[in-house]
């Protein structure tokens, strides 16, 4: 056997194995420090692509797969494409001469590594019944809680029921200067749309949206829930995958997966906005539903039903659209083009090409330019300048990226700048090397290079001319945002220093390509089914 495979207690012996391999969070006292997994890792994910897309169409069959993610086959919410990677990898190893150990402690995805030729299990598996019986009671709690406040929020909420016209659904997110951090200006330049709000905007801010917007631009969803069906619905909404999945070659990660949605409130929440859109298209029967397309679940309700109701529905791309990001991979859903929009709205031709190579029609994507991403002025490219480290939402992936440039800042004496997500700061320790950015790349007037992961800064510094690095974690897959045609080169934390040293700006890459001018000839055909918008 070339692979030992061991969880916490074992009495192994790392002296006599070739290779250490730590899966997960693992606590042990070795006295041997695990073999660095980065680039292998994400070899692996894109190997096992097309058995992602399969399981993903075959798990999308079960009908209570629309409250969960993993049918979508996302890497954004689930991680069970990086699991079948882990087994691939695995597989890989134990095909080969060296003799491996492999901690790992999450007890489902030791149970589907255990069922590997080639890999011989030392000491017991980890216990499977706690864990599974924690998480099945933390999610119907947290559905539960749920429920309660949707059933409130229901009750607090009055309906607005204008008939007919266009929708933009969103979520009621909006920019500094108060336009909708989706659809931007979009409801200022062309007059008479509405607005909805996903149940994601609580009726409060939906209220307070309406008050500074005027009338027309902040309806919540919320107002068309039943409390009822809130209390006795939302608390049991949550996925069970079909039989067949869970005894089948990938059986253990599915359960996997299933446990780990399950153990969250999302089933509730996902629920709640199919059942608030369904009665809503009820009430108002739109002509015209646009929103920021991913393909979830709940999208694809919403597609089936309004396409049931005679109402036309556009998605509209509002980031980017990496090479991981399958979601929007047509042979990632079971229900094929009925699980899409009738219309695709995408912000540039790099993209628009993108999607028809993973299977979208042609025939269904328009090009209508970037409404979230405007031309702007960036940093000019300094040698003596800092290094400028765009740190992703992925807490795990950030807290590497900050212990990597802190070390490597205190013994090569590298300035860094510091910018981390947002919505998921962290804290660290500054000094003379390494500081907080104050503000994002564009506020900044120079900077030697950009480190990134899974940030679509990296695509912005890419279009900015400046010399760009992709970090690649170690013991996970960060999600690559950058198009199948554009490149740069990549480190893990040992090759950083050695990366930075020999960086150079990227090839000239066409912003118009990528993000295009906004067409707002295109957005008023696109919205122009009926002859309401023909004057717009």
């Amino acid at each position: 056997m070339s692979v030992h495979l061991v969880a916490r207690g074992h009495s192994a012996r790392p002296q006599d194995f070739d290779g250490l391999v730590a899966i997960g969070q693992v606590s042990h006292p070795l006295g041997a420090l695990p073999v660095e997994v980065t680039t292998e890792l994400e070899e692996a994910f894109s190997h096992i692509t097309d058995d992602f897309l399969a399981l993903a169409r075959s798990l999308g069959r079960s009908p209570s797969a629309v409250f969960a993610h993993a049918p979508s086959a996302t890497v954004v919410a689930s991680d069970l494409g990086e699991a079948m990677a882990w087994v691939g990898l695995v597989k890989r190893w134990a095909a080969s001469p060296r003799r491996w150990l492999i901690i790992c402690e999450d007890p489902w995805l030791f149970r589907q590594l255990a069922t590997i030729s080639g890999v011989s299990v030392i000491g017991c598996p980890p216990r499977l019944w706690l864990l599974r019986s924690i998480l099945a009671v933390r999610g119907f709690v947290a559905r539960l809680a749920f429920s309660i406040q949707a059933a409130w929020w229901a009750a607090a909420s009055r309906p607005v029921t204008p008939l007919g016209g266009v929708w933009l659904l969103s979520y009621g997110q909006e920019t500094a200067n108060g336009e909708d951090a989706y659809f931007g200006s979009l409801m200022t330049q062309l007059p008479g749309l509405n607005r909805a709000l996903h149940v994601d905007c609580p009726p409060g801010r939906a209220a307070r949206l309406l008050v500074s917007s005027g009338p027309g631009s902040g309806f919540s969803l919320h107002a068309w829930g039943s409390p009822v069906a809130a209390l006795l619905r939302l608390p049991f909404a949550c996925w069970r995958p079909c039989r067949n999945d869970r005894a089948g070659p990938w059986g253990w990660l599915v359960r996997r997966a299933a446990a780990l949605e399950g153990g969250t409130g999302q089933g509730a929440a996902i629920l709640w906005q199919i059942l608030c859109q369904r009665k809503w298209l009820a009430a108002t029967r739109p002509t015209v539903i646009v929103w920021p397309w991913e393909c979830h679940g709940w999208e694809r309700d919403l597609a089936a039903s309004a396409r049931a109701a005679g109402i036309h529905t556009v998605g509209t791309q509002h980031s980017t659209i990496g090479r991981f990001e399958l979601n929007h991979h047509l042979g990632a859903h079971s229900a094929g083009v009925a699980a899409l929009p009738d219309t695709i709205v995408c912000v540039g031709e790099l993209f628009r090409r993108h999607l028809e190579d993973w299977g979208i029609p042609a025939d269904r994507l328009r090009m209508a330019g970037a409404l979230r991403y405007p031309a702007v002025t960036g940093p000019c490219h300094d040698v003596t300048a800092p290094v400028f480290v765009a740190l992703p939402s992925h807490k795990a992936i950030a807290g590497q990226m900050v212990a990597a440039v802190t070390r490597i800042a205190r013994a090569t004496g590298r300035k860094f700048l510091v910018r981390d997500h947002p919505m998921y700061p962290i804290s660290f320790v500054e000094d003379e090397w390494v500081r907080r950015a104050q503000g994002g790349l564009n506020s900044q007037q120079s900077v030697s290079a950009v480190v990134y992961a899974a940030t679509t800064v990296g695509l912005e510094a890419v279009l900015l001319g400046l010399p760009t690095l992709r970090y690649i974690p170690q013991g996970c897959v960060a999600l690559n945002i950058l198009p199948n045609n554009v490149t740069v080169p990549t480190a893990n934390s040992e090759e950083l220093v050695a990366a930075l040293d020999n960086l150079t700006p990227p090839p000239p890459l066409c912003r118009t390509e990528v993000f295009g001018p906004v067409d707002l000839a295109v957005w008023r055909d696109v919205l122009n089914p009926e002859p309401m918008l023909k004057s717009l």
